[in-house]
């Protein structure tokens, strides 16, 4: 089943306390991934970011709202009880409990307004999740997917409006920010030197040369087939290579992978959007706008010692 939203996660947690016992934070993540039928896989699944696991973020933010009412208490860290008034809210609020029944407890009403005064003239965060139904780290990340994959559109226009040659100094550019090529003059004096055999750059995989990777970086209006990958490693074998890169800037057809993921010569390919993406990753065609630098609370700091 789809992984539920943080305030669908706020009775089952809540309800979850009705024991009265002291639970830890990693006894409930697993205990409500059981409840919920969650597989391994949707239990393992990250932010966009990779930094933390979907579900338990999602835990933890219905639990420190859940906290901020009154319905749950932290006597230690990591570890959490239900209060008198938690018990009352399972009782009175029998099908869920949500940011709006939250907002009914005096507490979180003054939790928000510090939230708002802290914002200045921000948008309600509040609000934005009501509609949502997603963490701030989920808003923040996905805001942050959506300029991204923008970015990543309009740097595979510009390459494919640009003159053929334009995708060259892109693969030097590119190769060379990831860590091959030597310098950037090495890589720029190997890319189209050979212009044979289906081969058009010859790049160092380190800097002192110990290896070479054979490139061919290409504009293509259709998808690139199985016999122009055939091509190149017919290319490579030619030259006894081992590694090659063929680059281009549309698609390629599930045969042409298939073909390269079975063949002994190691041939990485590298479609339009992933050669977006790779630019974007190592700042090639893209400078940085702004920065924000997103803080957690240093649990360690406040703990007895």
């Amino acid at each position: 089943m789809p992984i539920p939203d943080f305030q669908s996660l706020m009775r089952p947690l809540l309800e979850a306390h009705a024991d009265g016992k002291e639970h830890l934070n990693r006894d409930l993540v697993a205990q409500l991934g059981e409840q919920f039928g969650l597989s391994d896989e949707e239990r393992r699944e990250m932010l966009p970011s990779g930094g933390a696991r979907l579900f338990d973020n999602r835990i933890g933010w219905a639990k420190s709202h859940i906290t901020q009412a009154g319905l749950l208490a932290a006597p230690r860290r990591a570890i959490s009880t239900i209060t008198d008034r938690g018990r009352e809210a399972l009782r009175i609020h029998p099908e869920r409990i949500d940011l709006r029944i939250l907002n009914g407890y005096e507490e979180y009403r003054e939790f928000r307004n510090r939230r708002k005064a802290a914002d200045d003239e921000e948008p309600d965060t509040t609000e934005l999740e009501v509609q949502n139904s997603q963490t701030p780290e989920e808003l923040l990340e996905n805001a942050y997917l959506q300029v991204r994959r923008q970015i990543e559109s309009e740097l595979l226009a510009q390459i494919k409006s640009a003159p053929p040659e334009f995708l060259e100094r892109v693969v030097v550019d590119l190769v060379v920010k990831m860590g091959y090529g030597g310098s950037r003059k090495d890589a720029g004096e190997a890319l189209g030197r050979s212009g044979d055999e289906g081969i058009d750059g010859i790049i160092k995989e380190d800097p002192l040369g110990l290896d070479i990777i054979y490139l061919q970086a290409k504009r293509w209006e259709g998808s690139v087939g199985r016999p122009e990958i055939q091509k190149f490693a017919g290319a490579l074998q030619g030259q006894r290579a081992r590694k090659g890169i063929f680059i281009t800037t549309s698609t390629f057809t599930a045969d042409a992978l298939e073909y390269a993921s079975r063949i002994e010569t190691k041939i990485i390919l590298i479609d339009g959007a992933r050669l977006s993406k790779l630019m974007f990753d190592h700042g090639v065609g893209v400078a940085t706008a702004s920065n924000y630098e997103v803080k957690r609370i240093d649990s360690d700091y406040f703990t007895d010692t």
